[in-house]
């Protein structure tokens, strides 16, 4: 139990974090949840409850924001298992930020090698990057901010490519490949890559890599 919540701060606040909790706020209201986080302006707390697994959209999640300067009394009801905590930090991560497991990492490199070979562009495999004509490299998840290349002319095309690769790229097809995403004819990605190995002077300090 503790009064005084908005009294407390940040090195208070974490104490509840990855909790069950009872907020009582205002006049006879009471709220329960998982405590997310707490905003570290205003002391409002950020309550999520889980929905039932069984239900339909199982694993969805509610969201409760409680105002920091009506709470009277926290209480904490639960200690969180690995699993709900788990939860709590992946549930509302944007997905390119979530992990992804060693199998559909596998399965990303390779759709993206063949989307670039589709397309005409040189690539090949080095562990688990992607060389691209040895003037960009590409590493996992494999996603166009995930390229890397001190040739920014380069960089943009093959970021451009890569945003435009189907969503689900077959892993087996017939069906003739498409270039639609290539670059004109009179500049194939090829040949620009071959003409911009060595980045210009103005350009050579550029560079996406983090």
């Amino acid at each position: 139990m503790q009064c005084g919540w908005s009294l407390l701060g940040p090195l208070q606040w974490i104490r509840y974090v990855n909790k069950q909790v009872k907020v009582k706020a205002g006049k006879d209201e009471e709220h329960r949840g998982w405590l997310l986080t707490v905003d570290p302006v205003s002391a409002s707390l950020v309550l999520v409850n889980f929905l039932d697994q069984d239900d339909v959209g199982g694993g969805r999640a509610s969201v409760q924001v409680v105002m920091g300067h009506a709470v009277q009394e926290v209480q904490v009801l639960q200690e969180a298992d690995q699993e709900t905590t788990e939860r709590l930090q992946s549930s509302f991560l944007p997905p390119r930020s979530r992990p992804l497991a060693p199998e559909q990492l596998h399965q990303r490199r390779a759709g993206v090698r063949r989307w670039l070979e589709q397309n005409r562009v040189p690539v090949q495999e080095d562990g688990e990057e992607l060389l691209v004509a040895g003037a960009l490299t590409i590493t996992a998840p494999y996603g166009p901010e995930d390229c890397c290349s001190s040739n920014q002319i380069i960089l943009d095309r093959v970021q451009r490519l890569i945003q435009s690769q189907p969503a689900e790229p077959p892993i087996h097809s017939t069906a003739p490949p498409n270039h639609s995403a290539a670059l004109p004819a009179d500049q194939p990605i090829q040949r620009l890559i071959q003409s911009h190995t060595a980045p210009p002077a103005d350009q050579s300090e550029r560079s996406s890599c983090d």
